[in-house]
């Protein structure tokens, strides 16, 4: 005959005692879900609260419209022949012409790399940016649409970069993504811009704007 202990053993055998309490065991109803309000991390894109959702459907409506059009003065002004020849004397000249931007991130297109341009444009936009509320905001935007890695337009950063900006995202200024943006302007310098030089672009605007081509026409 089994001893008491025994007899408690094989009726609560390890199994069950091991089993979780089931939901009818809860003297009270589950915990409601959390409100709609922004949690206080919620400038990072990997919360998932509802809040945050329906903000990135409404930057994601907008932001085609603002960031991804070129602006009006890069597309409707044509450039000169020495400008379009000043392009190849350096990088830094063919990124101070609009008509420059233009055919360069045409050309990122091609390439499937047009988020580095459109972050280092963005950048440029954010610092501009005097109003601290509105600076908040588009650092924000910038992070989610370029730095986070869940986002399909994520730009390639190195980890000390990284680890930089999400310091600074605590309390962002107009300068958050300085060093995000030389490292991107340097990507672009080293590896896309010799090919650009290259491309079939760029050579039919040379022949173009050459003086051969301008005495024929």
């Amino acid at each position: 005959m089994p001893t008491p202990h025994e007899a408690e053993k094989q009726h609560t055998g390890p199994e069950e005692a091991d089993r979780p309490p089931s939901m009818s065991s809860y003297d009270t109803a589950p915990p409601a879900a959390p409100s709609r309000n922004p949690c206080c991390l919620c400038w990072c894109c990997c919360c998932s609260c509802s809040w945050n959702q329906e903000r990135r459907h409404v930057w994601q409506a907008s932001h085609e419209s603002k960031l991804q059009p070129l602006p009006s003065c890069e597309a409707c002004t044509p450039p000169s022949p020495e400008e379009v020849q000043s392009w190849a004397q350096s990088f830094d000249k063919l990124m101070h012409s609009p008509a420059g931007r233009s055919v360069f991130r045409a050309f990122l297109r091609t390439e499937y790399s047009e988020e580095n341009m459109l972050f280092w444009l963005a950048c440029e936009e954010l610092k501009a940016e005097a109003n601290q509320h509105v600076v908040d905001e588009k650092a924000r935007l910038i992070y989610e649409d370029y730095i986070s890695i869940l986002s399909p337009k994520e730009v390639s950063l190195d980890s000390r970069v990284r680890e930089g900006i999400n310091k600074k995202m605590q309390e962002p200024s107009a300068h958050t993504f300085d060093d995000a943006q030389l490292q991107i302007y340097t990507l672009m310098h080293r590896d896309s811009y010799p090919r650009f030089l290259s491309s079939p672009t760029y050579r039919a605007l040379l022949l173009q704007s050459s003086p051969q081509s301008s005495s024929e026409a």
